[in-house]
C-alpha cells in the first residue's frame, strides 16, 4: 500500500469528525488532528478504532498517544501493516 492510499484512507477515516474544514483542504502529513482539523479528544479514540478496523491492525495505547498528526497515523499503519 502507498503512502498516498494510507493518507487518502486517512482523510476519509477523519472527515465525519471535522470541525475546521479548512484543515481538511491542506490535508497532508503535517496536519494536526487537534489543531489544524479541530477534531475533539473523544472524536480521536473514534478515529483510532476506525482505523484499527480500516487498516485490519491493532493500536496500542503507548502508539495512540503518538498519533497526533496524519504522518504520525502514517508511520503508525506503516509498522503495524508489516508486523501482520
Amino acid at each position: 500500500m502507498t503512502d498516498l492510499e494510507i493518507t487518502e484512507r486517512i482523510k476519509k477515516i477523519v472527515t465525519p469528525y471535522v470541525q475546521r474544514q479548512e484543515g481538511l483542504e491542506n490535508f497532508n502529513k503535517q496536519t494536526d488532528f487537534l489543531n489544524d482539523l479541530k477534531i475533539n479528544s473523544a472524536n480521536l479514540v473514534d478515529v483510532i478504532l476506525d482505523v484499527e478496523d480500516e487498516f485490519d491492525i491493532e493500536i496500542d495505547n503507548d502508539s495512540m498517544e503518538g498519533m497526533l498528526t496524519v504522518g504520525d497515523a502514517k508511520r503508525i499503519i506503516q509498522a503495524k501493516l508489516e508486523e501482520k
